[in-house]
């Protein structure tokens, strides 16, 4: 095994495990979730603190302003590197993070699509605000494949997929089929709520605590910065809802909703990535630290 991945939906405790199998062999860890890359974008990303971030050495951690876009394919490329890295230092990498579409993209491979443009991106945005159907339509005219696979709700793959029909010529579909899987072995293991319920009240409970802990200053101080609201980093789950209540659009208790709400629907869509995986060790969130620990380390066989 070149690498243990510790993957699971929000707020069932992956980083807590991966620190304690960390510290116990030598490890560094690489981060797999979306938001923990950007700067200035703490609390509402239950980024690891300054003092776990001392205790184990962290990558893909703060590598990009809250204004500059971080993919898939960048994951990958990075990932890959990070482990021949570590592996050679004679150290165990640990990825772990909620990003299902990294890890699903490492595992089978991404093919060489182009780079994220942002002023034909905010193009076909306004295009879907005015007419999402009509956008839709666009795409199964261009892409048939890519449209019927793609849901006529879905704005963010829609416009991708068009996005990378613009600037390549080529249909996203055909591109897809060129793909090159890791090289390395990655032992993977899921963190698992024992239920739905048990999971919202996790995550009702942790947005409360984001927000006590100052995540509307957190989030004040990105936009006092000229940080654009409508950017990726600050569509993340919290930050939007925390963004149009600092706007007036809505008040506090909304907010509050919204947000515990959101998040329930990331981690719904996290639940649907897994179950469509490879398998790997699935560990109950509500077992001990101690518990998980030793199933993992049986697992991966840790050295």
């Amino acid at each position: 095994m070149d690498a243990l991945v510790i993957a699971g939906p929000t707020a069932v405790g992956k980083t807590a495990l991966a620190l304690d199998i960390a510290q116990r062999h030598d490890a560094e860890i690489i981060n797999m979730d979306s938001a923990i890359v950007y700067q200035g974008m703490d609390i509402g990303t239950a980024k690891p603190s300054i003092e776990e971030q001392q205790a184990v050495i962290h990558h893909l951690v703060d590598i990009r302003r809250p204004d500059q876009a971080y993919s898939a394919a960048d994951f990958t490329r990075d990932a890959e590197a990070l482990v021949t890295d570590i592996r050679a230092r004679g150290k165990l990498p640990i990825v772990v993070g909620g990003t299902m579409l990294y890890l699903h993209s490492w595992l089978n491979g991404l093919s060489e699509l182009p780079s994220a443009d942002e002023s034909l991106r905010r193009q076909l945005q306004q295009a879907w605000e005015a007419d999402p159907a009509a956008l839709h339509q666009q795409l199964l005219m261009q892409d048939p494949i890519a449209g019927q696979r793609i849901h006529a709700n879905d704005p963010q793959r829609i416009i991708r997929a068009l996005e990378v029909i613009q600037l390549t010529g080529q249909p996203l579909s055909a591109l897809q089929h060129q793909r090159k899987p890791t090289q390395h072995a990655l032992g993977v293991v899921f963190v698992m709520p024992p239920s739905k319920e048990w999971l919202h009240a996790r995550i009702a409970i942790r947005f409360e605590q984001m927000l006590q802990a100052g995540l509307l200053t957190e989030v004040k101080a990105l936009l006092d910065q000229g940080f654009d609201p409508d950017s990726p980093a600050l569509r993340s789950v919290g930050y939007r809802q925390a963004i149009q209540y600092l706007a007036g659009e809505i008040n506090y208790d909304e907010m509050v909703v919204l947000g515990s709400q959101a998040t329930r629907q990331l981690a719904k869509r996290q639940l649907t990535w897994i179950k469509k995986m490879a398998a790997g060790l699935t560990v109950d969130a509500t077992l001990g630290t101690m518990e998980q620990r030793l199933m993992t380390e049986n697992f991966a066989q840790l050295r």
